[in-house]
């Protein structure tokens, strides 16, 4: 079954947002369309096409739907929900890989995602070609990025394969790279989704070292994660996500306990 982004305007926004607030949706809907056939060459599709132009051979659903909130400079949120919910795909909004296809969004301050790591890589590129493009990616500038790149191959342990086409890196080699890459930029936001997984103990254990560095220093963090305890002692507020629409935001606890108990499926069904 294949997906397609079905695009649609993006409305502007009509007043500026507030210095302090770091992350402001508004009305944020990501729609796809599935299509119930897929052709298998560019003959088929076009000779499909003229044949059931009047017909409707794909359906619609919301990733995300309407979904509106606002995350305040140097707090720490988490985002819930069962697979599917829509809670990475929240995050890929907040990140800019993946444009809404309508609503609004905006982030004031740069930004550092750690969603999937290695996305927006070149896999015919070296590593020191990508963390250039990296940066170019975050408005950083060229002469700012190679001064970095000590650091990120140092911390990444890839020193010796800094030369090396990434297509050639195991999925661990690509994961520290992209790692390495996203936090040495030092962003005023920080988006993470369940990365702390890379890599053996001893990089796992420095990678936690990061985040207790990013915790202290007052950050903005978003963080999707199933730890649950995580999340309790970390955040000050947690958003839970269902089927696209968020079904509770506030106290870390009570999310939890909604989660946890599946009450939130009946605040869906008032909602929606």
């Amino acid at each position: 079954m294949a997906l397609a982004m079905q695009q649609q305007r993006i409305e502007p926004t009509t007043q500026p947002t507030a210095e302090s607030v770091a992350i402001e949706l508004r009305n944020v809907t990501v729609a796809y369309r599935s299509y119930k056939e897929r052709p298998t060459t560019l003959k088929e599709s076009i000779i499909r096409s003229v044949r059931t132009r009047s017909l409707r051979h794909f359906s619609t659903f919301n990733a995300l739907s309407d979904v509106s909130f606002q995350i305040p400079r140097g707090s720490v949120t988490g985002i819930i929900g069962s697979n599917g919910s829509g809670k990475s795909t929240l995050l890929k909004v907040l990140a800019g890989v993946l444009r809404p296809s309508k609503g609004f969004v905006n982030v004031n301050g740069s930004i550092g995602s750690l969603i999937e790591l290695g996305i927006g890589f070149d896999p015919e590129m070296n590593a020191v070609e990508n963390i250039l493009l990296n940066g170019s990616l975050h408005r950083r500038t060229s002469e700012e990025m190679r001064t970095r790149i000590p650091n990120i191959l140092a911390f990444s342990e890839l020193e010796e394969f800094s030369t090396t086409p990434i297509k050639y890196y195991s999925s661990g080699m690509l994961a520290r790279l992209g790692f390495a890459t996203a936090i040495d930029i030092d962003p005023d936001v920080l988006l993470v989704d369940e990365v702390l997984g890379v890599g053996d103990e001893r990089f796992q254990n420095r990678c936690h070292e990061v985040f207790r560095r990013f915790f202290e220093s007052e950050k903005t963090i978003v963080m999707v994660s199933h730890d649950l305890e995580m999340l309790q002692k970390k955040t000050q507020r947690i958003i839970l996500v269902s089927r696209g629409h968020i079904v509770f935001d506030g106290d870390p606890e009570t999310a939890v306990r909604m989660y946890r108990d599946n009450s939130y499926e009946t605040a869906l069904r008032k909602n929606v």
